[in-house]
């Protein structure tokens, strides 16, 4: 993956505008169902839910932070091991991995 992109702002114009699914479960359901575009994992997301969503055909932001620091570039006060972007807004999250 190569982002050429600022993800923190990319990121809360997405949670903003469009339509962020936020939570491994979450995240598995998406991808499971194909809706999901793009899915950001943490460093510490579990490994299952890591590998679940590599075997899928979605592209994936592997995120060098913890979960306490994506969430905080959500603008959300909890850890996020990982998250998907389901529809992104107005936000350019899309263009790094295209």
């Amino acid at each position: 993956m190569s982002v050429g992109i600022d993800l923190g702002r990319e990121l809360m114009a997405a949670v903003k505008t469009g339509k962020v699914l936020l939570g491994s479960k979450q995240t598995l359901k998406a991808v499971g169902e194909g809706r999901a575009k793009l899915v950001v994992m943490a460093s510490n997301c579990p490994p299952p839910v890591q590998q679940s969503v590599e075997q899928a055909d979605v592209p994936i932001i592997h995120f060098d932070g913890r979960g306490i620091e994506l969430g905080m570039m959500c603008g959300k006060p909890f850890a996020i091991a990982a998250l998907t972007v389901v529809d992104e807004g107005s936000s350019d999250i899309l263009a790094g991995v295209r």
